[in-house]
């Protein structure tokens, strides 16, 4: 007898979230089959890569990744610089001197970054804090006011600022807002609810449901995702049908295989290589997992999943 296949397309669907404007905008979601099963349906829009720079510019960046802003004199030249390299859809600002208990750079600063960095490419733009709950809210509800008529991603409310955030970037500048969770299905749902009860439409919310550099935690995050995408479509739960984007440059560039220089361990060889290689491994695993953008920093790495992507989807 003859084998029928049977469909993996279900009824169900993630939702489209666009973001920036003009032709340089972006669309993720929409697909209503499993992670890259393009045999199954075709998949409209593939994930996308974007590309970090942070407030300290090249201050705390290895050589590798020095080498490619040479002769960049400010953070609006880094910008631009990383908005030309190959494979980028996204440009990502981390605000990760307003932390507190680092650096604390004052809001007025980094602010004033934000707008720099905003006149200075097309791209679309996805605005990330420093994990600071009570910075981060005043940031990017000041985020949100400063790029008024970007249709930028404010990544991210957690539950604690959920509703500062979610009325000054969702209600009040209509910014798509990011929902950060703790790597737990119930948690994510849950602060879905609250943003959407809060008045912000779910069309125009994307989840960061947690990640972690692979070998660190990371069975934790795949089991999240599929459980995530599962639930979206298996079982059509609303609650759950916002595209996730997943920030994997600031976990896999954090560890220690891609942070020890050479010289602290020669055995290991090339740091530049480890990086790479800890980050396109988390990235295209998020990826085969469910994430629907990832932010990356590395050129290589991002021109390889970027590339990967065209030829899986």
């Amino acid at each position: 007898m003859p084998f029928t296949a049977k469909s993996g397309k279900f009824n169900a669907s993630i939702n489209v979230v666009e973001f920036g404007t003009g032709d340089k905008a972006v669309k993720i979601g929409g697909e209503n089959v499993f992670p890259l099963y393009s045999f199954d349906a075709a998949i409209e829009n593939a994930p996308k890569v974007g590309i970090e720079i942070t407030d300290f510019g090249m201050e705390h960046e290895p050589e590798c990744i020095k080498k490619y802003y040479e002769g960049c004199a400010t953070l609006a030249d880094m910008a631009r610089k990383a908005a030309s390299m190959e494979g980028v859809d996204f440009l990502s600002f981390r605000m990760e001197g307003g932390d507190p208990n680092g650096a604390n750079k004052s809001t007025e600063e980094l602010i004033g970054e934000l707008k720099e960095i905003a006149d200075a490419v097309d791209l679309p733009l996805v605005v990330c804090g420093c994990k600071n709950v009570e910075k981060d809210a005043e940031l990017f509800s000041k985020a949100a006011e400063a790029l008024n008529g970007k249709n930028a991603v404010i990544l991210s409310a957690k539950e604690e600022n959920y509703k500062t955030v979610g009325a000054a970037a969702g209600l009040a500048y209509k910014q798509v807002v990011g929902a950060e969770s703790a790597v737990d299905i119930n948690l994510a749902k849950q602060l879905n609810v609250l943003i959407s009860q809060l008045g912000v439409d779910s069309k125009n919310v994307v989840m960061n449901v947690g990640t972690a550099a692979v070998g660190y935690g990371f069975e934790y995050v795949i089991s999240t995702m599929d459980r995530v995408k599962a639930a979206a479509l298996q079982q059509g739960d609303a609650n759950l049908q916002m595209p996730i984007i997943t920030p994997v440059a600031s976990e896999a560039w954090g560890v220690k295989e891609a942070m020890a220089s050479e010289t602290e361990a020669p055995e290991w060889g090339s740091q530049e290589e480890r990086g790479i290689d800890m980050e396109v491994e988390t990235a295209m695993a998020v990826i085969a997992s469910g994430s629907n953008a990832v932010i990356l920093k590395h050129p290589e790495s991002i021109k390889t999943i970027a590339g990967l992507m065209k030829e899986l989807v």
